[in-house]
């Protein structure tokens, strides 16, 4: 499924986010929380992770062909997959063979990638490189560290939601948000806050110049067909 990323300085739809679900047999759909987990105590998850990399830019290019006016797609690696030999060279070759450019897509790193070892730091590089732009995904629940943000190639931080949820009223919260975005500005980064749900969350984001929202208020996570309409929608709505 993909989640569509609003801008909060004209409410158009700038991003989307593919999010894994397992339409399981007995249990029903079950969403990444539930998978994830399993996958990386069973060793799957470089598999899985090689499998929604493939199946993102293979969407991304049946859109293309439909002459839908495409969006980046940002995909989630762990730090498994991120050490894997050939990460870089696998995903150009899948770009490649899909024709999608690197400005189409995007790579959510956990803050845990940044506690690794060097051949991590090099490998973001190679990414950075190659076009592709970088996200820290749930930022400030990790193990959060602020001399590699400092260094590191990163584009983009995205607010976790437990931080979101207690906004505007719960001061802990509160100043949480706000020195993430503070810290973000200061290291020309975008940011974007997830899980938001409600009018007041978004205000509250928009006042503190957030970039960019995802959560339910705006869109829940669609299947592609969907995506494809609103896309679609959005452009034939474009005055430009």
């Amino acid at each position: 499924l993909y989640q569509p990323q609003v801008s909060l300085k004209n409410g158009s739809i700038i991003g989307l986010e593919a999010l894994i679900r397992w339409n399981h047999p007995h249990k029903g759909l079950l969403g990444a929380s539930e998978i994830i987990p399993v996958a990386e105590d069973s060793g799957l998850i470089i598999e899985i992770g090689d499998w929604v990399l493939r199946e993102t830019c293979r969407q991304l290019q049946e859109w293309q062909s439909q002459g839908v006016a495409l969006v980046p797609v940002a995909v989630n690696v762990s730090a498994m997959h991120i050490k894997k030999l050939q990460f870089c060279q696998n995903i150009a070759a899948i770009m490649h063979a899909c024709g999608i450019s690197a400005d189409l897509l995007e790579i959510e790193i956990t803050e845990s990638v940044l506690q690794s070892e060097d051949s991590c730091i090099s490998t973001l590089d190679q990414l950075q490189d190659l076009g592709i732009v970088i996200a820290i995904d749930d930022f400030g629940t990790g193990y959060s560290c602020l001399s590699s943000l400092k260094l590191l190639p990163i584009n983009k931080l995205k607010i976790d939601k437990a931080f979101i949820q207690g906004l505007p009223t719960d001061k802990n919260d509160v100043a949480i948000t706000e020195s993430i975005i503070a810290i973000a500005k200061t290291l020309d980064m975008r940011v974007i806050a997830e899980g938001v749900e409600t009018a007041a969350q978004l205000a509250f984001l928009k006042q503190h110049h957030c970039d960019e929202v995802q959560g339910f208020y705006y869109f829940t996570p669609l299947p592609a067909s969907d995506i494809r309409t609103l896309l679609t929608r959005q452009a034939l709505n474009d005055p430009h």
